[in-house]
């Protein structure tokens, strides 16, 4: 009985030892924020959207950067539901090396490896992506991981020393499974592109780029010609 009651007592009195302090979790590490002042020197970078936005405005950003043996990519995107990068062959969407971060249920952001076959996004088992990170604030889906530069012979992950082009894609989730993304058209590098070069690529968004094509330039001088001349 002494024993038990021993016991009972350093239960009791267990806060007064200052030796022995309950265990606290390990703080967590808040999510950096996406720097974009580095765009063009120490990583390369594609903004999509308004003329001048960063990667907490553009409809859709993306980073790449070497880190010894690995690429770290950082994506952006204006959805509550996944943002994604493709690498491709061509410009088309088909037989791709698909990475996507996708904002589940739960709140959190995981990535995810896809393979398109046709138009359609087979999530693959073996994920390359380590030191994964993500974040859903502001109605953005924002996330940052590394993946290997050499992979071994495979179809559905692409060795990133070779140049490939980028197919940037974002659209709604539902349930945490990727729907279609959110226009028609999602943008593509105009080149492939190379993890050893480093430029910082501006792409306009519809909204901005209408005015901007040579057919609305022809038709606007059209159009000025026609007024200067008067009707007969």
């Amino acid at each position: 009985y002494f024993f038990l009651f021993f016991v009972i007592y350093l239960v009791m009195n267990y806060s007064d030892y200052t030796g022995y302090p309950f265990p606290t979790a390990p703080p967590v590490d808040p999510f950096a924020k996406i720097r974009v002042d580095d765009c063009g020197k120490t990583k390369g970078c594609f903004r999509y959207g308004k003329p001048g936005c960063n990667a907490e405005t553009c409809d859709y950003f993306l980073s790449y950067r070497r880190i010894g043996a690995d690429v770290e990519f950082e994506l952006s995107a204006d959805t509550d539901g996944w943002v994604a990068v493709g690498f491709s062959s061509d410009k088309k969407m088909g037989g791709d090396d698909v990475m996507a971060c996708v904002h589940d249920d739960n709140g959190r952001v995981r990535i995810q490896h896809f393979y398109n076959v046709g138009q359609w996004a087979k999530e693959i088992q073996r994920n390359p992506a380590r030191d994964e990170e993500g974040v859903f604030e502001n109605n953005r889906v924002t996330c940052r991981f590394k993946r290997p530069v050499y992979v071994p012979r495979e179809e559905t992950i692409v060795d990133l020393h070779l140049s490939w082009y980028y197919l940037f894609a974002w659209g709604p989730a539902i349930q945490g499974s990727i729907t279609r993304h959110d226009i028609d058209s999602p943008p593509v590098s105009e080149r492939v592109v190379s993890i050893y070069k480093y430029e910082d690529i501006f792409m306009p968004s519809a909204a901005y780029q209408t005015f901007s094509s040579p057919f609305c330039l022809l038709l606007i001088v059209a159009l000025t010609f026609y007024l200067l001349m008067g009707t007969p």
